[in-house]
């Protein structure tokens, strides 16, 4: 294992984890002393995936987890959610079984689960991945999702959109403090 800081090619093993999907190391380089983390993952069968125009691309993890990290930019999302989004998408492809597999499934799947974690990431997820043209076809999936039975139960990371009059506190004004204005005196 090559050293990420000095390049030298000889490392020991210090700590050695189970991550569920792979083996998560700590490793010491024997040349400078730096420590580094690698993780092993069980290679699996070469996965395809067939695009809307027919061709045929090798899956790719990272592209998944980037296009989904894009999707929930700036969003509240707990550590790690969006990793053991994208870990269950690739055990659920693997898990159907097949070498080759539509685009369309995969943006199914993703789209299911970003669903329940993130709303307004499920929103920006199936705008790039339904292609809306117009503001019509985005609004009338948001009022889909809306209308749907999960519209009344909200995830707790997810502010309201316009709370009503009750859900704002009100903020007293604060008291002044020192001498009176002019003609503040009475």
């Amino acid at each position: 294992m090559l050293c990420p800081h000095c390049g030298h090619n000889d490392s020991k093993v210090i700590d050695s984890r189970d991550t569920g999907d792979g083996v998560r190391r700590r490793r010491e380089c024997l040349g400078c002393r730096q420590r580094f983390t690698t993780y092993e993952r069980i290679q699996t069968t070469g996965l395809l995936v067939v695009k809307r125009d027919g061709r045929r691309e090798e899956f790719s993890r990272d592209k998944l987890f980037n296009s989904v990290r894009l999707a929930c930019a700036k969003r509240p999302l707990p550590t790690g959610a969006l990793d053991r989004l994208v870990n269950d998408v690739e055990a659920q492809l693997h898990h159907i079984g097949k070498v080759e597999v539509p685009s369309s499934t995969i943006g199914e799947l993703v789209m299911e689960r970003l669903k329940a974690l993130d709303r307004v990431g499920y929103i920006r997820f199936a705008s790039v991945y339904r292609d809306f043209t117009d503001l019509e076809s985005i609004k009338a999936e948001v009022e889909k999702m809306l209308a749907g039975p999960e519209a009344q139960e909200r995830p707790e990371n997810q502010p309201f959109l316009l709370p009503p009059e009750e859900r704002i506190p009100r903020v007293p004004e604060p008291r002044r403090r020192g001498r009176p204005r002019k003609g503040e005196r009475g």
